[in-house]
């Protein structure tokens, strides 16, 4: 089963790879006409078809040409043609405006449904979100009061909000959606509407159904606070991670450093607030200052440029064992969790390995062909709780239960720094609240095509500071 989400990640993945929703949605109209026939014994029968503004709707303006040879057919607006908001279902209007009887919902509702012998209702769909407001609410009262079949297009109009359609049959498209059972959505028909299965496995400009908006009302530090770990011996990774942060949208990045980086890293941004630790490379009696911070954060970053001193190490043992915060882990992280990945288990976050950082903190070996790399991220995720994204020309990214692949990137990024950039966007979302598996393919999308517009424009003298600067773009032409 698939969530409402889930599956608006897909039409739109679906659309960005070439499949068009046009030909998505003519499938799924035949697939409801069939139906209406066969299941609901539509033929020679008055059929009304109520539709929304949206592509539910579409799809049942479609189901009309499949019907119309069959039955006597009726189609009943909830608003003016004017208001129908996608050209796929504008289009599929145009095409039965002159061939069957159009009206618009009006006082007489009720009325042209008990005229009906069956009732198709092509709502709303997937698209609630909240209360069904007017004058939706009205027309589902009066399909569940008509006493006539109904036949609910993908899911029942209002399907887990306040009001919602009782079917006779529902048709769910591609999958059923998780939460349908008989008793909310009657006999439940899946239909195939066209989508093959690589693009369930291609992360795409849908996965930003998961991005968090911020709200009108919000103030500073309630879209995001993160706390970075790194530095030592190496100054710029850490202010790469937070720069990223930055950009994908957190509110307020804090950098936890050696004493020795803290001058350099707190002068090459005013945007970064960076914490002196004690010595020039994080130790062990750094660890309660670093969980003291903490403490005011909603996610960690820890792992660029610490190092790999065996104090060093050991610290980063001890915060991963104590934070009770989502946890990025990158870089100099897996050296010091090579041998004790049992720590990590019962842990919330995202590890983002390459190839052989993942043979280090795991002692796994990673085949060299995609579906295999998948086969043993996914049972390391599975093992520790955490989501991989491992790093390659595709990457992978899986929670232990799901796995997709990510083709966005080029050759480019392989200058140094673009791992500490996919690691702080990865961190940036985790600390905005969105979950980390979804924070790992938005992150992985975005990292990629921000590479991809920099190369555009500079080639392969593009840095890791420039993918950064990127981002921003991509957020404005797929949010």
């Amino acid at each position: 089963m698939l969530t409402a989400s889930e599956m608006r990640v897909l039409d739109r993945n679906a659309e960005w790879l070439g499949i068009k929703i046009l030909d998505l949605m003519e499938n799924a109209g035949r697939a409801v006409a069939d139906a209406v026939l066969k299941e609901m014994g539509g033929r020679g029968k008055r059929i009304l078809i109520v539709c929304g503004t949206g592509n539910n709707g579409g799809d049942g303006l479609t189901a009309v040409r499949y019907l119309k040879p069959e039955a006597d057919v009726t189609v009943l607006l909830a608003k003016p043609p004017s208001d129908i908001a996608t050209p796929e279902a504008l289009a599929n209007f145009e095409r039965v405006k002159d061939a069957v009887h159009i009206v618009v919902a009006d006082a007489k509702i009720a009325d042209r449904m008990r005229e009906a012998d069956v009732i198709v209702d092509a709502l709303l769909g997937i698209g609630v979100e909240g209360d069904v407001r007017e004058p939706y609410a009205s027309l589902i009262r009066a399909m569940n009061g008509s006493g006539k079949p109904i036949l609910s297009v993908d899911v029942p109009s209002g399907f887990g909000a306040n009001v919602a359609v009782k079917p006779t049959v529902t048709v769910s498209l591609h999958d059923a959606k998780a939460g349908m059972t008989d008793g909310n959505s009657g006999k439940i028909l899946v239909a195939p509407i066209g989508i093959p299965p690589e693009v369930e496995r291609t992360i795409g400009p849908g996965e930003f159904v998961y991005y968090p908006h911020p709200k009108e009302e919000s103030h500073k530090g309630q879209n995001g606070r993160l706390l970075v770990v790194g530095g030592g011996p190496f100054t710029g990774a850490p202010a790469f991670v937070a720069q990223a942060a930055y950009r994908i949208g957190v509110d307020a990045v804090h950098i936890a450093t050696p004493a020795s980086t803290y001058p350099i890293i707190a002068s090459l941004s005013p945007n970064f607030i960076v914490h002196p630790l004690s010595d020039r490379r994080l130790v062990t009696d750094d660890v309660l200052q670093v969980l003291e911070i903490a403490g005011g954060m909603d996610a960690i970053a820890i792992g660029p440029g610490l190092g790999t001193e065996m104090t060093t190490q050991e610290a980063v043992r001890n915060i991963v064992t104590l934070a009770d915060l989502p946890l990025v882990l990158d870089a100099d992280a897996f050296t010091a969790l090579a041998g004790h990945a049992d720590i990590l288990r019962g842990k919330r976050g995202v590890m983002t390995p390459h190839a052989r950082e993942f043979e280090v903190v795991s002692g796994e070996a990673m085949p060299p062909n995609l579906d295999g790399r998948a086969q043993v991220a996914k049972a390391f995720a599975a093992k520790t709780g955490l989501t991989i994204l491992l790093k390659g020309p595709i990457d992978v990214v899986t929670d232990g239960e799901r796995a997709k692949f990510n083709r966005t990137g080029n050759p480019g990024m392989t200058v140094g720094g673009t791992g500490d950039v996919l690691a702080g966007l990865v961190a940036g979302l985790v600390a905005k609240g969105v979950a980390p598996f979804d924070a790992a393919r938005i992150a992985a999308f975005t990292s990629g095509y921000a590479g991809d517009l920099a190369f555009e424009d500079l080639s392969y003298g593009m840095t890791a500071y420039d993918v950064a600067e990127h981002v921003p773009r991509v957020l404005k032409k797929f949010l």
